[in-house]
């Protein structure tokens, strides 16, 4: 049977993050997508202008329907918009028998907030040690540890002290910092590195999104999590690289980049 997929996230109607990038990525992998959304934004790849949650209830009536029906083999969260549905989620994943992939997505690339300040502590408290995995990018871990970040044992530092909090595993993504872009894969007690040539474009709409839901997609295959990471990986940056040039602000990347190279290298 194809393997199944789920992303519980925001939906950004221009196709670039979000849902959409989600489910472009899951079908990329070979991975039935399913959609649970949370909240909606009026946005494009110059700006967010509105951001309107869902009610909470009507988020958890999609995910009863969606376990109900198709179950996934993993899951991943985005943009979850309040503490409601923060809480409302994490109760639900209680109960999950499959690998739940947090992305704590707080802002968007313009700025625009997607969670707001209660939900930052139920994200902390209730949701994190839920995951089996949390994928901060540099600015989402310094938030979440209150840490500043400026290098590769910052990095260390900030998955430990995540992983304190909960969470399985966690990896902070450093294409934030300046020099070679180098993930921090923190699981079972192990470290993992995964550099990656930096590079210079202004077109990254959507990678954590993207990076995630690689991720994701690669759990429900079965794949162990540092090579679902790895190939994760490999594959945002081809799609960094490859980015088709589209909108006049931060462009979206390419979700029809290939991922021969990724499964033949991993």
């Amino acid at each position: 049977m194809q393997p199944v997929a789920l992303t519980i996230a925001g939906s950004d109607p221009s196709g670039g993050a979000g849902i959409q990038a989600d489910l472009k990525t899951f079908h990329q992998f070979g991975v039935y997508g399913e959609a649970v959304i949370t909240l909606l934004t009026v946005q494009n790849t110059m700006r967010v202008s509105r951001v309107v949650t869902m009610d909470a209830e009507l988020v958890i009536d999609q995910l009863r329907a969606v376990l109900e029906d198709i179950p996934p083999a993993a899951a991943k969260t985005g943009a979850l918009g309040n503490a409601a549905i923060v809480e409302a989620v994490a109760e639900a994943a209680v109960d999950f028998s499959f690998p739940l992939v947090v992305d704590p997505v707080l802002i968007s690339k313009h700025g625009a907030l997607l969670i707001d300040n209660g939900a930052r502590e139920s994200l902390i408290k209730r949701l994190i040690p839920r995951a089996s995995l949390v994928t901060p990018n540099i600015q989402e871990a310094e938030a979440l540890t209150k840490k500043t970040i400026r290098n590769l044992a910052g990095m260390r530092d900030a998955a430990r002290r995540i992983a304190d909090l909960g969470a399985a595993a966690v990896l902070v993504k450093g294409g934030h910092l300046e020099g070679i872009a180098t993930d921090v894969l923190y699981a079972a007690g192990e470290w993992y590195e995964f550099p990656a040539p930096r590079i210079d474009t202004t077109n990254t709409h959507g990678t954590g999104c993207t990076c995630s839901a690689a991720v994701t997609a690669e759990l429900a295959r079965g794949t162990t999590l540092p090579s679902a990471v790895a190939r994760a990986k490999t594959f945002t940056w081809e799609a960094i690289r490859s980015s088709p040039g589209l909108g006049r602000g931060a462009g979206p990347v390419n979700h029809h980049a290939a991922t021969e190279h990724v499964f033949a290298a991993h």
